[in-house]
């Protein structure tokens, strides 16, 4: 007797597939594919587009305007859960399949899942060359799609009904993968996807993937418990592994047992809450000073869930200890075995518990942890200093700024930022109240990610105020998400910064000699300078065409007035602010590594290599 089947083509194979697959850690189910974001043109509108039609009550739909941006709310929404529900984008072949690229490697590069469906030319090349087709002389099986294997975790093109079967299962378990995950991609024909098949009816069966937590090995814990109660200055650098984890309260009670200090990257900021006495904020050239005088003398680093990117370490010139050895816990051998290092390969909750259980009744000495508390109240002075405004009449510095957004947002209020001057700011600055505040994508650190993103995290979590903290030069990079936010009823806010250029890049030109050429949004002068005076640029008219409402913040005062106001607005807001240009954040307490020209006829040039080598001679090679 011949097993059930049933008759779909193999795009409403695949929805009906997705609708039925689940995550589960710790006994908490989700859906994997929450939901499937969508830009139709000819290779998706007849298959995707009539699949999720047919199945619109079991697979949501989201509609974009930008392929790049639909990825980066994908990611944001996964990010939000941590990665144990993602979403799904479909593009037509051609630029809306490349447009896929940029979300891609940011989704790969930051260990996110996403699953991309892009359509693809025919497989039976009956009409061949087709509408928006790269025709290769001497591959034909080459496809625009082809730009995503290198920023995929897993890639495959469905060239015959009965290929997804496999493929679509590979593609479930790697984007369930905790140590495998990232962008995945099924590169969708045209045909193909219009075909019909019968399919064996187990294949939309209900399927849950178990998220597992690996332990780790007897042999590994033994030596790195030996590590730490050997270890006179050990500090733990925790990264965004801690919080996929959920490994929080593990690192708190860990902490709190053996008086292990905290510094933080970019993803891993929030570990800790800001006022426990251990956190020392971020770490590495955006880092506190606290954190980084701890790690130049710090003989044990414990990195937990980190990269080990080269803002983390200041290109290799920040662990500047003769006798410092690392011990890494992360899930990943690749990053674990970084610096050099000793390794605890496995979950980060796990790992710590036992960790924990490995060091009942080892704490560092009082004069350290004395050494760090005092580093610590020294640096809240600064962040006062920073956030303070002694007069509500003036025009808001940037840091100013943080400080009126700080005293408005709640504990559980998520704050989205991943390009510009502000994450370096932030990263020395904010206060993170819960795991969930400081959403910062500085792996790929892309300029426009921070709107769409900030619907991502808003259809994660319903009801959580969610502020996208952009600067015009992002801004203009991709504002057009505002227009879903206002179709699906999101009420994101967007804290808009005007300051007429490229804030952070120009600050770098100028230190690397590149005299800010080219950085400000400024008329071209009779010499071809870009001197003249601002563009008669209205962004904040920008945002109210798109159907934001718009608050308009001239000053201090003016300004935590609007914050107060979008909080507690159930629409999308934007709060518009010039800001005063005077430099007001901390200067970087370390390096970083971008090359400077090692000739040149000009001062600024000549001088700004002078200070490069004087810096690149402490850079260390960890062995």
């Amino acid at each position: 007797m011949s097993a059930p089947t049933r008759r779909l083509t193999t795009a409403q194979a695949l929805v009906r597939f997705l609708s039925a697959q689940y995550t589960e850690r710790d006994g908490v189910r989700r859906r994997l594919i929450a939901g499937t974001w969508g830009i139709f043109g000819h290779g998706n509108v007849a298959g995707i587009g009539q699949a999720l039609v047919e199945y619109a009550d079991v697979m949501p739909y989201h509609q974009g305007r930008n392929e790049q941006s639909m990825v980066h709310a994908a990611v944001g929404y996964a990010r939000q859960l941590d990665r144990l529900s993602a979403q799904a984008v479909t593009t037509s072949i051609g630029p809306g399949a490349t447009n896929l690229v940029t979300g891609a490697a940011l989704a790969t590069i930051n260990r996110l899942p996403v699953l991309l469906l892009p359509g693809d030319y025919f497989a039976s090349h009956a009409p061949d060359p087709l509408l928006q087709q790269l025709e290769h002389p001497v591959e034909a099986d080459v496809s625009v799609n082809d730009t995503l294997r290198p920023v995929s975790r897993y890639f495959d093109r469905i060239t015959r009904p009965e290929a997804l079967i496999p493929s679509a299962l590979q593609a479930m378990r790697v984007l369930a993968d905790p140590a495998e995950t990232g962008a995945v991609t099924l590169a969708l024909p045209q045909d193909v996807q219009a075909e019909a098949y019968d399919w064996p009816e187990e294949f939309f069966a209900e399927r849950v993937w178990y998220v597992r937590r690996p332990a780790p090995d007897p042999v590994e814990l033994t030596a790195a418990v030996e590590a730490i109660r050997s270890a006179e200055r050990p500090l733990i650098v925790a990264g965004g592994g801690v919080h996929h984890s959920e490994a929080e309260q593990a690192l708190k009670a860990f902490v709190e047992a053996t008086g292990i200090p905290v510094a933080s990257t970019q993803a891993g900021k929030g570990s800790l809450r800001h006022d426990h006495p251990a956190d020392l904020g971020g770490i590495g050239h955006t880092g506190t000073a606290v954190s980084d005088e701890l790690a130049r003398t710090a003989d044990l680093v414990i990195g937990v869930g980190t990269r080990y990117t080269d803002f983390t370490t200041a290109s290799g010139t920040l662990f500047q200890n003769p006798d410092v050895r690392f011990l890494n816990l992360n899930i990943t051998g690749f990053d674990a075995h970084k610096l050099a290092a000793r390794t605890l390969v496995c979950d980060a909750r796990s790992g710590l518990e036992r960790l924990a259980e490995g060091l009942a009744g080892h704490r560092v000495p009082e004069a350290y942890e004395a050494e760090y508390r005092a580093g610590k109240a020294r640096w809240d002075e600064v962040v006062e200093a920073a956030y303070r405004a002694d007069d509500d009449s003036a025009v808001p510095t940037q840091t100013q700024v943080l400080g009126a957004l700080d005293a408005t947002v709640g504990d559980d209020d998520v704050v989205i930022n991943a390009a510009g001057s502000l994450p370096g700011d932030l990263h020395k600055l904010w206060r993170s109240r819960s795991p969930r505040q400081y959403h910062l994508e500085y792996g790929y650190s892309c300029m426009g990610y921070e709107i769409p993103a900030g619907i991502g995290v808003q259809q994660a979590a319903p009801g959580t105020p969610v502020w996208a903290l952009v600067g015009d030069g992002t801004y203009l990079m991709m504002p057009t998400e505002i227009v879903t936010a206002v179709q699906e009823g999101l009420p994101v806010n967007i804290v808009l910064l005007q300051n007429h250029g490229y804030a952070s890049i120009g600050g770098l030109s100028e230190e690397t000699g590149g005299e800010r050429f080219g950085t400000a949004y400024r008329f071209r002068a009779a010499d071809g300078t870009f001197t003249g005076a601002p563009l008669p640029v209205d962004l904040a008219a920008n945002a109210a065409s798109l159907g934001m409402d718009v608050l308009r913040a001239k000053t201090v005062r003016e300004l935590r007035e609007a914050l107060a106001a979008a909080r507690a607005s159930d629409r999308p807001t934007c709060v518009y602010v010039e800001t005063d240009p005077a430099a007001t954040a901390p200067p970087a307490e370390a390096w970083w590594d971008v090359p400077v020209a090692e000739t040149a006829t000009r001062k600024a040039a000549v001088e700004a290599r002078g200070r490069y080598d004087r810096h690149v001679v402490d850079r260390r090679h960890h062995l």
